[in-house]
């Protein structure tokens, strides 16, 4: 057993039917498909939620986030926001239903005396988040750049994941042509 955070998530954000919004779901799913992670670590695509995003940090140690975020920056650009900077400023209203609720989530639970003490967001500017179902090429690009930014987190937070020996493919059923019968 590791000396780092007992509990660990990381949680991919975003709508998978949106263009690049699904980089989160698209981090999230290389992961699981190339890596075995440690006891107490959790992997998880948990889409656009709001508030019901609490039930997954509450209680967590540590918290991983991928999504997209706006930055004046190229599409494609990562971005990593702590803890702290994430919550500098007074959550805006959810304007849409893709707004996830991080910030509302994350002051509920340290409100409640449960919430992550250690938190990073992963994110990468978008090209677009219109109507579609693929990543622009600067979105696709930055998948592999994220990916290694959460497995040095991991093992910065003593809880590394492993690399499988026979990886398979992502699990990026929204990409997938449909069948043709």
């Amino acid at each position: 057993m590791s000396d780092g955070p007992s509990r660990v998530g990381v949680i991919g954000l975003g709508n998978v039917l949106m263009g690049d919004d699904a980089f989160g779901p698209w981090v999230v799913q290389v992961l699981l498909a190339g890596y075995d992670f440690a006891e107490g670590v959790t992997v998880l695509d948990l889409g656009t939620p709001g508030l019901d995003l609490l039930p997954y940090l509450t209680d967590l140690d540590a918290l991983v986030l991928v999504d997209t975020v706006r930055a004046d920056a190229p599409p494609g650009s990562i971005r990593h926001y702590r803890r702290d900077q994430l919550l500098r400023h007074a959550p805006q209203p959810r304007l849409s239903p893709h707004d996830p609720g991080v910030k509302e989530a994350l002051l509920t639970a340290e409100f409640e005396g449960r919430g992550p003490r250690e938190v990073l967001l992963v994110g990468a500017v978008p090209a677009q988040t219109a109507m579609g179902v693929r990543l622009s090429p600067a979105l696709r690009q930055a998948v592999p750049i994220a990916v290694e930014e959460v497995l040095f987190e991991l093992r910065r937070l003593g809880r590394p994941a492993s690399p499988r020996a026979e990886p398979g493919p992502p699990d990026v059923w929204w990409e997938a042509e449909p069948a043709r019968g």
